[in-house]
């Protein structure tokens, strides 16, 4: 299965709050394994559940009018301790974006080396995404890592041509191997005639 990403288009689930932090993404109790498999049912595990393992209905991950491969969360978000697991458990939940105006640099980090795209925007366009969604659930959000555009859907008044868009920043490095799903070592082995061809110039 390929983990390349390219263009998502997806319904997104709004998380409209501010600096959510590694904890909460992932609590530490979860943190005892080293597979990746199975953190996504612990996303947000206390924020999710009651203490006797029922679902909390008023949030959002519970709420099935919200689904889709892309998390919007408010500004600040990954912010707290380094934990790796915070995403695995995002990535492992079914998403494959998540969309905030600030990561913590560690978490964007971590993202990026588990093939889950973090697309920072402006606060501004933050706003337009989650006014977006409350109106609409099922808005589709477009992002395109070729082009680093994120894009909304057009207005349907007719007076308003095109969408609501706007482009973000990426380390290339991050995107040549996202692009082609490649992770540190896969990506020295798609240059390994070219490092070859460095090699026989130094002999």
């Amino acid at each position: 299965m390929s983990k390349a990403i390219d263009k998502i288009s997806s319904t997104a689930v709004p998380l409209n709050q501010e600096n959510i932090d590694t904890d909460q993404i992932i609590p530490a109790r979860f943190l005892k394994v080293t597979s990746r498999d199975g953190f996504g049912e612990n996303l947000f595990r206390d924020w999710r559940y009651n203490s006797d393992n029922t679902p909390k209905k008023d949030f959002v991950l519970n709420n099935p009018t919200y689904h889709g491969k892309i998390l919007v969360g408010g500004k600040n978000f990954g912010c707290g301790s380094s934990r790796e697991h915070a995403a695995w458990a995002i990535k492992d939940a079914g998403f494959d974006v998540v969309v905030s105006s600030f990561f913590a640099d560690i978490f964007k980090n971590n993202a990026l080396n588990n093939f889950l795209l973090p697309v920072t925007v402006s606060d501004e366009f933050l706003e337009k995404i989650f006014a977006a969604i409350e109106k609409d659930p099922e808005t589709v959000i477009a992002v395109d890592l070729a082009t680093q555009t994120i894009s909304l859907p057009a207005d349907n008044d007719p007076a308003k041509a095109g969408s609501a868009s706007e482009k973000f920043d990426i380390n290339n490095y991050k995107k040549t191997c996202l692009l082609n799903g490649y992770d540190d070592i896969d990506y020295l082995l798609s240059i390994r005639g070219e490092i070859e061809k460095f090699e026989h110039t130094l002999i």
